[in-house]
C-alpha cells in the first residue's frame, strides 16, 4: 500500500478547498470554535435544566442546550397542569445519543433524583414540608413529597384517633420527615409531629392552671366500656362511667358520642397531673336533693328495675334515685329464693317504702307489703289440732320443713313422723315435693313458727303393742341385721325388736344368723322409749313355762288368749292390712285395742 501509485491528476487536488465552501482553514477553525461554544457540556446520569420549546397532549420537546433536543411524555408533568412553552424544567440525562442519534432524557427521574437529595436534607434540618395525599393504603396514606412516594402511618396523622382516612385523600398537608430507609429508599412522614409541638406548649399552660372543681370544655376523644376520655386541648382526662350520670349507665355510649363537645369538672389529679379524673354528673344537681320532701315511709311508689342481683333488685323511682327491694321483701314465703324468680331488669313495679335515709341517700322498698300477711289470722286458719295438707320443701337432720301456703311454713320434728319406725334422717321417710297430711301441734305467732306432726294423725300403736308384746309373750321373728353385737329382729305388725348377742344362742349351741326365722320371747317392753327386747335362748331354757308364740296367721300371743276370739280376729285384720309403711297407717290397731278392752 505504501508503494501504491496514485492516479494521475489527483495527487495535487486540493480537497480542503472543495469542502470549506470558500472558507479558509483559519476561518473554518474559528467557525468551529464558535459553534462548540454555543453547546452545553452535558454528561450522562446527571440532572440539568432544560426549556420547553414545544408542547402537545402527548409530548414535550425540551432544549437542554445540546446539539439535539430531548422528548419527554407529558404524563411526567401531570402534577403541573399549568405547564407551558418557555417553562424551565429539570431533566435527567439518561443517554446522550441513542442508536438514532437522539438525546434520551427524563423529567420524572430528575425529580426523584433531586427529591431524594432534598428529602435527606429535610430529615437533617427538621424543615416542615408540604406534600400531596395520593391515596389510602393499609395502615395509613401515601403522600407525594417532591415527587417521591412517602408513607404516612395512621398513627401519625393526628393526635386523636382517626376513624376515616379517606377524608385526607386529595389534599395538601404539611409534614415532617421522621424516618428514611436508605437501602430501600423508603420515606416516612408525620403530620402528628407538627401538632404535638404546638400541643406541648398548650399542655404546659393547661396543666399549670389545673385546679380541683375547675370547669373546662373538652372533646370526646374515645369511648370505652368503663369511661370516656376527654381531650382538654392537649391534655387527656377520664370521666369514669359512674361520674357520667346520677342514674344507672350500662355503657357510656348512652350518654356521649365521639367528637362531642362537653363541659366537665376536674375531680382529682395525681401529683404530676398526668392522670386527671373528670366528672359530668357533678355539673347537675343531685336527684336526691330534688326528691319530693313529703315522701315518707309507708308511701307507695312506682319505678323500673335497673339492676338485678341474687339478693334483691334495685328500682329507680326517679332519675338517679334508687331503692333496694331485698329478696326477703318480695314474698311472705321464708324459702330461700333468687330475686330473678320475681322480676327482671326493665320491669315496672309498684312498691312500698320501708326505710328512707335522705342524708345517706338510701332507700329500701318492699312488694310483699302490698299483699295481706298470711300470719295475721294464723290462729283461725290453722288452729291447734286441725288437719291440713302441706308440701315438703326441705330437710334438716332434726325434721322436715313443709309449706302450708305461700308464706306459712311449719316444722315436723323427726320424732313426730312415725310412731313405730326409728328414722335416722327425714329423707328416709319422704321426698322434697311430696304432699303430706299434717296436724297442727303448736303456734308461735310472734316468731312465726308452727310445730306440726304427722304421726298424730293415727292413735299411738304402742298402746296396742303393749297388750300384744307383753313380757313373756312369744312371737315368730326374722333376724334382719346385726348391730352393736345385737340382732335386729323383725316382729309382726312391722315392729322391730332387739335381741342381745347372748340371747341369739340356739338349743344346739350355735348362734342364730341374719335372715333366720325363729321364735323369740319378749323379755322387756318399754312403751315410752318404743323398745322391745327379745330372746331366743329363753325359749328352750325356760322349758314348758313359755307362752305360746304368735304366728303370721295368728298373731297376738298370750295377750290374744286373754282377749278371746274377737281379739284374735282383730289381730288377724291388722296383720293382713299391715304394709310396714313409713306413714304409720295402723288404724286397725286402735280397733284391736278397743276389742281387747271390751274382752277384758
Amino acid at each position: 500500500m505504501a508503494n501504491q501509485v496514485q492516479p494521475q491528476g489527483t495527487a495535487d487536488f486540493d480537497w480542503e478547498a472543495l469542502e470549506n465552501d470558500g472558507y479558509t482553514k483559519v476561518e473554518r477553525s474559528e467557525l468551529s470554535d464558535t459553534y462548540e461554544n454555543t453547546l452545553t457540556s452535558i454528561n450522562e446520569k446527571e440532572v440539568v435544566e432544560g426549556t420547553i420549546v414545544a408542547l402537545n397532549k402527548k409530548e414535550a420537546v425540551v432544549n437542554v442546550g445540546y446539539k439535539s433536543e430531548g422528548i419527554i411524555a407529558t404524563n411526567e408533568f401531570r402534577y403541573n397542569p399549568d405547564l407551558k412553552v418557555g417553562d424551565t424544567v429539570d431533566v435527567y440525562i439518561e443517554v446522550q445519543e441513542d442508536k438514532f442519534g437522539q438525546l434520551v432524557i427524563s423529567h420524572r427521574t430528575a425529580r426523584m433524583h433531586k427529591a431524594w437529595i432534598r428529602v435527606n436534607d429535610v430529615l437533617r434540618t427538621g424543615e416542615i414540608i408540604t406534600g400531596f395525599v395520593k391515596c389510602r393504603t393499609k395502615g395509613g396514606l401515601i403522600v407525594d413529597v417532591f415527587g417521591l412516594e412517602a408513607f404516612l402511618p395512621g398513627s401519625q396523622i393526628d393526635v386523636k384517633p382517626i376513624r376515616d382516612y379517606d377524608i385526607y385523600v386529595g389534599k395538601n398537608m404539611e409534614f415532617k420527615v421522621v424516618k428514611i430507609n436508605q437501602e430501600f429508599r423508603n420515606v416516612v412522614v408525620s403530620h402528628k409531629a407538627l401538632i404535638e409541638a404546638e400541643l406541648e406548649e398548650q399542655k404546659k399552660t393547661i396543666i399549670a392552671g389545673l385546679e380541683k372543681g375547675q370547669v373546662l370544655e373538652g372533646i370526646v376523644k374515645n369511648v370505652t366500656s368503663y369511661g370516656v376520655f376527654i381531650d382538654l386541648g392537649g391534655v387527656d382526662g377520664l370521666i369514669h362511667i359512674t361520674d357520667l350520670s346520677w342514674g344507672r349507665v350500662n355503657h357510656p355510649e348512652e350518654i356521649v358520642e365521639l367528637d362531642q363537645k362537653l363541659n366537665v369538672v376536674i375531680l382529682d389529679f395525681d401529683d404530676d397531673k398526668k392522670r386527671i379524673a373528670l366528672g359530668l354528673k357533678q355539673l347537675q344537681p343531685h336527684p336526691w336533693d330534688a326528691l319530693d320532701t313529703t315522701m315518707t315511709v309507708g308511701d307507695k311508689v312506682e319505678g323500673k328495675v335497673v339492676v338485678m342481683a341474687d339478693y334483691g333488685a334495685f328500682v329507680e323511682i326517679a332519675p338517679g334515685v334508687e331503692g333496694l327491694i331485698h329478696v326477703s321483701e318480695m314474698s311472705w314465703s321464708q324459702h330461700l329464693r333468687s330475686a330473678q324468680d320475681f322480676m327482671n331488669v326493665g320491669d315496672a313495679v309498684e312498691a312500698v317504702i320501708l326505710t328512707l335515709d335522705r342524708e345517706e341517700r338510701k332507700m329500701s322498698l318492699g312488694i310483699k307489703q302490698l299483699m295481706p300477711d298470711p300470719w295475721n289470722d294464723i290462729e283461725q286458719k290453722y288452729a291447734v289440732s286441725t288437719r291440713h295438707n302441706a308440701k315438703v320443701r326441705n330437710f334438716t337432720n332434726f325434721g322436715v320443713f313443709v309449706e302450708l301456703e305461700e308464706g306459712v311454713d311449719g316444722l315436723i320434728h323427726i320424732s313426730d313422723l312415725s310412731w313405730q319406725k326409728k328414722i335416722k334422717h327425714p329423707s328416709e321417710f319422704c321426698k322434697v315435693g311430696d304432699e303430706m297430711e299434717v296436724v297442727v301441734l303448736e303456734i308461735d305467732r310472734e316468731n312465726r313458727r308452727i310445730s306440726l306432726g304427722h304421726k298424730q294423725l293415727e292413735e299411738n300403736p304402742w298402746e296396742v303393742f303393749e297388750t300384744i308384746f307383753g313380757e313373756g309373750s312369744i312371737h315368730q321373728g326374722t333376724i334382719i341385721e346385726n348391730k352393736d353385737k345385737s340382732g335386729i329382729v323383725s316382729l309382726p305388725y312391722g315392729v322391730e325388736g332387739i335381741c342381745p348377742a347372748k340371747h341369739l344362742r340356739k338349743e344346739d349351741g350355735s348362734n342364730a344368723k341374719v335372715e333366720e326365722t325363729l321364735d323369740f320371747k319378749v323379755i322387756e317392753f318399754n312403751k315410752d322409749s318404743k323398745k322391745i327386747v327379745v330372746s331366743h335362748t329363753r325359749i328352750f331354757e325356760e322349758g314348758d313355762d313359755r307362752v305360746a308364740p304368735t304366728k303370721s296367721t295368728s298373731a297376738g300371743g298370750g295377750a290374744a288368749k286373754k282377749g278371746g276370739s274377737n281379739t284374735s280376729q282383730a289381730v288377724k285384720n291388722v296383720n293382713s292390712s299391715n304394709e310396714k309403711s313409713t306413714l304409720g297407717d295402723l288404724g286397725g290397731l286402735a280397733e284391736l285395742k278397743e276389742k281387747m278392752e271390751k274382752g277384758k
